[in-house]
């Protein structure tokens, strides 16, 4: 059980006692899908939780010896959760873009709960001005969304048909997703790859099939990058490669991501990236040719090298042969 999963179920457990007062704790246990033992540790939490000052009225109160001794929940002391919500325009519009946001990767089911959100958080906003905002997110498909959906609910692995950008093909993945977000208009899918043996982040507009296997989510251990910062922050650690771009190659600078940017005599610029995978690199000198040349870290740029020279052997070879 992880924290975020208690906390998720912790928001939904206090209004659904407040409404079933007295409730037997097998039931309620059986309705939230998690042992009576889980239960009863999420009853220990919300019993230090309330309002701040933490004082005893502060708190929630939960009567903890009916739940020992009869096996029932009693929770009182938590009103101040059905006061009509009252948000400013700021508040009101950014949770209204969150939710819009969080729907354009979602699935159907999802999708339904996030309108009726939506919904009733615009009509707690009043006059905020929160129809003038729009949200516009690259995604999947309905069905291609519907199916990492049901992965990540349900705990299972993935058979992905992915478009590889670096490599202009075509691979079939076996993938235990992880997470779904949303960074700089696009949403991405987050797992844990078989092929690549390791953690790795797919775009959701260049998955064009996914089919949900039998086999369930294995553990792995691995720390989900904290993306609060975008993509520069989650590349700190990512190892640096500086490129001497040609004044035909300058625009690379401005369209990727760069440290630092420096312009040299004749036009050209010397651009330094973070790269957190080679083949990545490899594909952009392909396509520059002539107009990159990698000036450190040393051998970076020997796998675009041997890429080149392999297909000026096989141009060779078809040359010979004609």
């Amino acid at each position: 059980m992880t924290s975020q999963a208690q906390v998720r179920r912790l928001l939904s457990l206090v209004p659904y006692l407040r409404e079933h007062d007295g409730a037997a704790v097998a039931d309620v246990a059986a309705a939230f899908g998690i042992s009576p033992k889980t239960l009863r540790a999420d009853l220990g939490v919300l019993w230090m939780c309330g309002m701040p000052g933490l004082s005893p009225g502060d708190l929630i109160d939960i009567d903890m010896d009916a739940v020992d001794g009869e096996g029932v929940i009693h929770l009182s002391n938590a009103d101040y959760l059905t006061r009509p919500l009252r948000l400013t325009a700021d508040e009101a519009l950014a949770l209204v873009l969150a939710l819009r946001t969080l729907r354009e990767i979602a699935g159907p089911d999802q999708r339904a709960a996030t309108d009726r959100a939506l919904a009733k958080l615009e009509a707690a906003a009043g006059t905020a001005p929160t129809g003038s905002a729009s949200v516009n997110v690259t995604s999947a498909t309905e069905d291609v969304r519907a199916t990492l959906a049901d992965a990540l609910q349900r705990g299972r692995r993935l058979d992905l048909t992915y478009d590889t950008a670096t490599r202009d093909e075509t691979t079939q993945r076996l993938v235990d997703p992880l997470r779904l977000f949303v960074l700089d208009g696009y949403g991405y899918l987050e797992a844990w790859c078989y092929r690549a043996e390791g953690l790795r982040t797919f775009r959701l507009d260049r998955i064009a099939a996914a089919s949900v296997t039998e086999a369930p989510v294995e553990p792995h251990d691995v720390e989900l990058a904290d993306l609060t910062a975008g993509w520069a922050g989650s590349m700190a650690h990512a190892p640096l490669v500086s490129v001497e771009l040609s004044r035909e190659a300058a625009w690379v600078a401005e369209y990727y991501p760069t440290e630092t940017t420096t312009t040299v005599d004749g036009g050209s610029v010397v651009a330094t990236f973070r790269v957190t995978d080679p083949a990545w690199l490899r594909h952009l000198l392909l396509r520059l040719g002539g107009s990159a040349r990698v000036l450190s870290p040393d051998g970076a740029g020997d796998a675009a090298a041997e890429a080149a020279q392999e297909a000026l052997a096989a141009y060779a070879a078809l040359d010979a042969t004609a």
